[in-house]
Order: C-alpha cells, then sequence, then structure tokens
C-alpha cells in the first residue's frame, strides 16, 4: 500500500477522531519520525499541550528567522519551562541572510512578492527543510477556516513539497474552539493575540487586524489574500 492509499484509510478512520486521539495514533505510528512543527501561535500552544500529554519525548521544532516578536522569544521558554520539554530552535544560514540582505537590502519583501518570498525562503523555508530532514511525518497546527489558502485541506494529506505526510489534528476546528481549550487547560500565548494580532510571524510583516477581518489579513498586509503563504503549507 502506497502513502495516498494509506492517507485515504487514515482520513477515513480517524474521522470524528479528536485531536489528542489522532496525535496519539500518529505518535504510535512515526514515533521519532513525527514532528511537532510550531510557530508558537494559538492552534501550535494547544498542540504542544496535546503532545507533551501523551509524551515528553514528542520531537517539537520551531523556526527562528531573526525577525520575530520579543513576545515570540518569550513565549518560547515559557513553554518549555512549563511543559519541561525542550523546543528545538531552527536558525537560517547566516551566510545566506547576509548575501540577501547585501544585494536586495534589509526590507527586501516590501518592494515584491518575489522578494517577500525569497526572504521566506531563506529565513523559513531552508530551516524547515533541515527540521524535516529524516524525518516521515509533520504536525501543523493548520485549521481549514483561516484563509482561503487553507480551505481546501483534510486532516491527513501528503506534502509534495517537503515529500512527507502533513498531519493537520486542528483542521475542522474554530477559532472559538481553540480559545476555549487554552482556556480550559491554561495554556500560555502570546500576549498580543489580545491586542489585535490574529496570526503572528515575522515582526515586519505582521500587524493587528480591525474587528471582521480575515484572521490572516495581518501577514503581509500588502499583498492580496491569494499570495498569503510563505511556502511551508502550499499543496
Amino acid at each position: 500500500m502506497n502513502y495516498q492509499q494509506k492517507i485515504n484509510q487514515w482520513n477515513a478512520e480517524l474521522a470524528g477522531k479528536s485531536p489528542v486521539e489522532v496525535i496519539r495514533f500518529f505518535l504510535a505510528e512515526f514515533g521519532d519520525k513525527v514532528a511537532l512543527s510550531s510557530s508558537m501561535g494559538l492552534e501550535d500552544q494547544v498542540l504542544t499541550h496535546m503532545v507533551q500529554s501523551v509524551t515528553k519525548e514528542a520531537l517539537i521544532f520551531t523556526l527562528d528567522t531573526g525577525r520575530l516578536f520579543p513576545e515570540t522569544y518569550d513565549l518560547i521558554d515559557r513553554t518549555a519551562k512549563k511543559y519541561g520539554i525542550n523546543i528545538n530552535v531552527y536558525f537560517p544560514d547566516y551566510h545566506q541572510v547576509e548575501k540577501m540582505v547585501a544585494e536586495k537590502g534589509m526590507n527586501l519583501f516590501f518592494d515584491s512578492i518575489e522578494n517577500r518570498k525569497f526572504c521566506c525562503q531563506v529565513r523559513k523555508l531552508n530551516p524547515l527543510a533541515r527540521a524535516l530532514n529524516n524525518l516521515e511525518a509533520w504536525i501543523t497546527g493548520l485549521r481549514s477556516d483561516q484563509s482561503v489558502t487553507r480551505n481546501h485541506l483534510k486532516l491527513v494529506e501528503w506534502d509534495d513539497i517537503n515529500g512527507l505526510i502533513k498531519i493537520n489534528p486542528l483542521i475542522n476546528w474554530s477559532e472559538q474552539d481553540v480559545w476555549n481549550y487554552i482556556d480550559k487547560y491554561t495554556i500560555p500565548f502570546n500576549p498580543l493575540h489580545k491586542k489585535g494580532f490574529a496570526s503572528i510571524g515575522c515582526q515586519p510583516c505582521t500587524r493587528a487586524i480591525m474587528e471582521g477581518e480575515d484572521v490572516r489579513a495581518g501577514r503581509w498586509w500588502w499583498e492580496n489574500p491569494e499570495t498569503k503563504e510563505c511556502g511551508l503549507h502550499q499543496k
């Protein structure tokens, strides 16, 4: 049975299961060949709580682009200490960053979509590739109602770009479901979320949103909604 057949089978078998049940299933299925990818957002904090409740030995990693909010760095430490876990931090190659800035400027991402995607490639996608090396699956905090670029996603998918299984345990959760879980279990979260920041990435590329805006409206706000992905989560 190839992976696509397995994916179809898993989606059928796990339909209606809770996120914790999904996580427990795949941690047992893949062991140290699966990891939780955390951007330290609300959904990822929920998943960190769930994953560590199954086992403290599960692999969890985050990407430090070098341009995150101070509140995000603080949250990495607070989360690791609260749960007694290690969060692996992957950094961009400084040679690549220095070359990019020298050739295109410090804030190149404002100049064009191509430049913005190039910056994401250097600061996020290249470190992600190292983080995913030798893994067979990764767990993400994607939800289908987050944006127009994510409403087609499924619980279990094949990630063509990275060549492994992608697991989205919260795919059918609403934003309110996430907040309810955070409140119930007193899960640490980024204080910027209470200041209008719905989705938090790099500091220059993230702003607070106004009431009624899409939750991803604060990310790369100068672009059209259809282009608002960095490449981490494209089929």
